[in-house]
């Protein structure tokens, strides 16, 4: 089989099933086992959370046709990038692609937590007052158009295999949905599994209130990057339930509940102290 024809002639079709599919089972296992009580109706946030995903998809269509599948076959086309240059087995290859790519994504994340301005853009999904399935699709136009110019200049320089780009857009896309999901899953599970992924427990840390807690547990897929770069906090100091989920400045649901206001808030007040290069911790150190 031709996979990168394949592939080219249903990414649309692959990319939707699973971002609904995957939408789908998290929402009916929030239902089942919410880890917290939501204080939004939950109607208002998805209607606007989506709202805004689905403007973010119109345009990333419209500005880059292609996407990044595009950019992998070009890249094959011209013989850019490491993969492409040494050429090793698709399954390694793809493996490897998929692990680089993944933590190129954890330094972007750290980047827009270190820089004003892209936390300017990055706090449109910090300020979302509760913590659910919808929240990991929830970032402004500006700061996707950014990620998306990121994500091209990595695949240029890996020069990974179309079919590893295509898992790659998958697994962000279902981690982020996973592990932004209000899930109460067992101690004893959650422990093994963030040996392997980020899990529910250990990315709402990255969503309080508290700034240590916002600067920590960055990454979206793979939970080794924290370990490894020394971000990683095992949980919140006030528990799950009795966290607060959000930015302190930004409580107004009418301004960070609402389209408009979630698409106007880079441009609402200052950088705020959550930035990295702004921290000011004044508690214990990161478990």
């Amino acid at each position: 089989m031709d996979w990168n024809n394949f592939i080219l002639e249903n990414e649309v079709p692959i990319r939707l099933g699973f971002f609904f599919g995957i939408l789908l089972l998290v929402a009916l296992w929030e239902i089942l086992t919410p880890r917290r009580l939501l204080s939004q109706p939950k109607i208002l946030r998805w209607s606007h959370n989506l709202g805004l995903t689905f403007l973010n998809s119109l345009l990333l269509r419209l500005l880059f046709p292609a996407a990044a599948v595009g950019v992998a076959v070009f890249a094959g086309q011209q013989g850019w990038g490491l993969f492409n240059y040494y050429h090793l087995p698709l399954a390694l290859s793809a493996t490897v692609s998929v692990i680089l790519l993944d933590g190129i994504i954890y330094l972007q994340h750290v980047m827009v937590h270190a820089i004003p301005l892209l936390w300017r853009l990055h706090r449109v999904h910090h300020a979302d007052l509760d913590f659910d399935v919808t929240t990991g699709a929830r970032f402004h136009p500006l700061e996707i158009i950014f990620s998306m110019l990121i994500k091209f200049a990595a695949i240029l320089l890996l020069g990974p295999p179309v079919l590893a780009v295509v898992i790659f857009e998958i697994l962000l896309n279902a981690t982020s949905m996973f592990n932004h999901g209000n899930l109460r899953l067992p101690v004893k599970v959650d422990r093994v599994l963030r040996l392997f992924v980020v899990t529910p427990d250990m990315h709402r840390v990255h969503h309080s209130i508290e700034d240590d807690e916002t600067n920590s547990n960055f990454g979206f897929n793979l939970p080794w990057w924290d370990r490894l770069f020394g971000t990683y906090k095992a949980q919140p100091d006030a528990g799950h339930e009795g966290m607060t989920i959000g930015i302190d400045r930004f409580r107004d649901p009418t301004k960070v509940e609402r389209l408009p206001g979630m698409l106007l808030l880079p441009f609402s007040g200052h950088s705020t102290g959550y930035t990295i290069n702004r921290r000011n911790w004044n508690k214990r150190p990161k478990a």
